[in-house]
Parts: C-alpha cells; sequence; structure tokens
C-alpha cells in the first residue's frame, strides 16, 4: 500500500481540501449564523477529517476502524445537509452549493468502498 499516515489518504486530502473551502466560504455567512449553521457545518467537515485520523489509527482492530469510518460518513452527510440549509437560505450561490455536494457524494462513495472492503487497510499482526 505504502501509505505511511492518514494524511496520505486520498479520502483525507479531499475531505481536508473541501473542509478548508467550507472554511472560507463560511466566512460570509451572516453573524446571526455564526453560532448555528455556521458552527455546524465547519465543525462536522472538520469531523470527517478527524474521524479519518482515529480510524487510520484504529487498523489494528476491523471493527474499530470501520465504526470510525462509518462515523466519517456520518459526518459528511451532516454536512451536506448544512449545505443544502445553506444554498436554501442563500448564503452559498447554487453552483457552489452543488460543487460541494459532489465532493461529498466522492468522499462518501471513497468511504463506502473502504467501509465494504476494510482488509486491505488494516494492519496485520506481527
Amino acid at each position: 500500500m505504502g501509505i505511511r499516515g492518514h494524511q496520505e489518504l486520498d479520502v483525507y486530502r479531499l475531505a481536508f481540501a473541501v473542509g478548508m473551502e467550507i472554511f472560507e466560504l463560511s466566512k460570509r455567512f451572516p453573524v446571526e449564523e455564526r453560532y448555528s449553521l455556521t458552527d455546524q457545518i465547519r465543525r462536522s467537515s472538520r469531523s470527517v477529517c478527524a474521524n479519518l485520523a482515529e480510524a487510520w489509527r484504529k487498523r489494528r482492530y476491523e471493527a474499530a476502524f470501520v465504526a470510525k469510518l462509518s462515523d466519517a460518513e456520518a459526518e459528511a452527510a451532516e454536512t451536506q445537509t448544512g449545505l443544502e440549509f445553506a444554498v436554501s437560505c442563500k448564503y452559498l450561490d447554487e453552483a457552489s452549493g452543488q460543487r460541494l455536494q459532489q465532493n461529498y457524494d466522492q468522499i462518501l462513495g471513497k468511504l463506502v468502498s473502504i467501509i465494504r472492503n476494510p482488509s486491505p487497510w488494516l494492519m496485520t499482526r506481527q
């Protein structure tokens, strides 16, 4: 496999880049959303990455690895819901919302693929 850390995973790199884009775009959200949608969408987008990092460190145990990947999947879906609200409330334009949704569809696809076949990612016991 040749991957030494979670930062090298394609899914992590994509989730991090999209999370950073959400952070930048959410700076334009109205101030009254600071403690609701803005915080929530930032937290859930970052949580995808945090759960991937935790999953990577739990590769000794398939169930723990898959559980953290499932948590990342749930956070990605939560982020998609936040994006949907942001577009509906006109905090994000349709094109940006659509592009971000497509990125999260890719992230979710990659996560589901790993969840369905975790064996190549697991650490072998020595």
